[in-house]
C-alpha cells in the first residue's frame, strides 16, 4: 500500500457511531529530518499501520495535517504542541503521523496533494502539513498551496528571507517557519585555543593539525553536504547569487578551483560516519572540529553525550541552513483550523517553551520576538556561542535546487574520486 492508499479521500467513518463521540481530528503526518539521509522506507509501513489504526474510531471530521519529520518531529506535535492546540480547542483531537525523513518524506506530501489536483477532488485529506523549504517552493510553484499568512496574527513577526523566497521560489504569503535549522563549526575549546572564523583560517589550521578536523563529505549526513556548500559559497560563488534564481550555469565556471581545493584540503582531515558520527568522534576526542546540526549538538549537550569543552563558531562568509515550513494545501477541508493550528504553532509563547527550550531549535519567528518570553539560561545557551547578529550575518540558505545538485555531482566527480 502506498500513503496515497493509506489516506483517504473522505472519512468512512463519517456520521458514524454514536453522537457522544462528535469531534474533529487533526491528524498531524511527518517527514523530514535535517541530520540524515532522505530514507522512507522504515517508517512506511508504521505509517499506513497509524493511519488504518486511527481510522477505526473516526470522528465526524477529519482535519490532517501533514508534518514532514523524524521521530523528534512526530513527538513534538504528539506530546507538546498538540495537547496545547486540543486544550484551546475543545472538541478537536490531534494525531500524529510521520511520512518518514528528509526530502523523500516532504516528497510524499507533495504527491498526495498532486494526486488530489488531478483527481479534481475539491476537499484535500490534508489540512496543514510541514515540508522542508525546496517542497514547499516546488508546491508553489505547482499550485498546491493557498496563501493565510497575512490571515493570522503571528504572520507579521518574521522578517527572515526564507518567508518570501524559497532557494529561487516566491513563496510571500504562502509559508510560515516551523523552525530554522542552522549547521556551524564544533570544536573542543580543550584541545583548540581560539577557532578558525572563516573557510581561510580553518585551511590553514588543517595544515599545521592534520586529521584533527574531521566531517562526512557529502555521505551519511547534510552536516558535511552543508560544509561543502560553504566551501562553494567561500572560493566559488556567493551565496546570495546560488541561492537566486535564474539558474545559469556560467556561473560555475570557477568552481573547478574551488573542487582543486578542496581535494587537497580532504588529504589533511578526517572523514567520519556522518552526523552523528561527527559528534561521537568530538565527544572521544578523536578530532578536535567538525560541522554539526546546532539542534542535535544541543540535543547532545543536554543528554550528557557531548562535554562542556565543545563549543560552536560560525565560518565567515557563511554556512547554510534551512527552516521547516507550516503550508495550508490549496483545497484543505478545514482551512480556519488549519490557520488557527499554525497560528498557536508560531505564537512566540510557543516558539520559546516549544521549539527553543524544549527541542534546541531555533526559533522560526524572528528572536526578538521570542527572547522575551524565555528564562536567561535558555537564551544564553541557545544564542551565547552564535549570537543572532552572527547568525543572520553567516547564516546562509542552501543553493537553487540546479546549483545544489551541480554541487554535489562537481564533489564526487572532481573531489571524491
Amino acid at each position: 500500500l502506498s500513503l496515497h492508499d493509506a489516506l483517504p479521500i473522505s472519512a468512512p467513518c463519517a456520521n458514524a457511531g454514536p453522537a457522544y463521540f462528535s469531534f474533529t481530528t487533526i491528524t498531524v503526518i511527518s517527514a523530514c529530518s535535517f541530520w540524515g539521509q532522505s530514507m522512507f522506507t522504515k517508517t512506511k509501513a508504521a505509517i499506513v499501520t497509524t493511519l488504518f489504526l486511527s481510522l477505526g474510531a473516526q470522528a465526524d471530521t477529519i482535519l490532517n495535517v501533514a508534518t514532514a519529520g523524524d521521530q523528534n518531529m512526530v513527538d513534538y506535535v504528539k506530546t507538546w504542541l498538540g495537547p496545547k492546540f486540543e486544550a484551546a480547542h475543545p472538541g478537536v483531537k490531534v494525531r500524529v503521523i510521520g511520512t518518514g525523513p528528509g526530502d523523500a518524506g516532504s516528497n510524499k506530501i507533495s504527491e498526495k496533494l498532486s494526486a488530489q489536483q488531478e483527481s479534481g477532488a475539491q476537499q484535500w485529506d490534508i489540512d496543514v502539513a510541514v515540508v522542508h523549504q525546496k517542497a514547499g517552493g516546488e508546491q508553489v510553484e505547482k499550485g498546491l498551496l493557498q496563501k493565510y499568512r497575512q490571515d493570522i496574527q503571528t504572520g507579521g513577526m518574521v522578517s527572515s528571507p526564507s518567508v518570501t523566497q524559497a532557494l529561487g521560489v516566491n513563496v510571500d504569503g504562502y509559508v510560515m517557519p516551523m523552525f530554522l535549522s542552522q549547521t556551524a563549526i564544533a570544536w573542543n575549546s580543550d584541545l583548540v585555543n581560539t577557532p578558525p572564523a572563516s573557510y581561510d583560517e580553518l585551511v590553514a589550521w588543517t595544515q599545521k593539525h592534520p586529521q584533527a578536523f574531521g566531517y562526512n563529505g557529502i555521505k551519511n549526513g547534510m552536516s558535511g553536504v552543508s560544509f561543502v556548500v560553504g566551501w562553494i559559497y567561500a572560493y566559488g560563488t556567493d551565496a546570495e547569487r546560488l541561492s537566486s534564481a535564474p539558474y545559469d550555469k556560467s556561473v560555475e565556471k570557477g568552481w573547478q578551483q574551488a573542487y582543486e581545493k578542496l581535494k587537497a584540503f580532504n588529504k589533511n582531515v578526517t572523514f567520519t560516519p556522518g552526523n552523528a558520527g561527527t559528534l561521537d568522534m568530538l565527544s572521544r576526542g578523536e578530532i578536535a572540529m567538525g560541522p554539526v546540526w546546532v539542534d542535535m549538538f544541543y540535543s547532545w549537550k543536554d543528554q550528557g553525550k557531548l562535554p562542556p569543552s565543545i563549543k560552536l563558531a560560525l565560518l565567515a562568509p557563511g554556512m547554510p541552513g534551512q527552516p521547516m515550513y507550516y503550508v495550508i494545501p490549496a483545497k484543505a477541508a478545514n482551512p480556519q483550523l488549519a490557520r488557527d493550528f499554525i497560528a498557536l504553532a508560531t505564537s512566540p509563547e510557543v516558539q520559546a517553551q516549544g521549539i527553543v527550550k524544549q527541542f534546541n531549535w531555533y526559533p522560526g519567528i524572528d528572536a526578538g520576538q521570542v527572547k522575551p518570553k524565555l528564562d536567561a539560561a535558555t537564551w544564553q545557551k541557545l544564542f551565547a556561542e552564535i549570537s543572532p547578529e552572527a547568525l543572520a550575518k553567516y547564516g546562509k540558505s542552501f543553493p537553487i535546487a540546479p546549483y545544489f545538485d551541480d554541487i554535489k555531482e562537481g564533489y564526487e566527480s572532481q573531489v571524491a574520486n
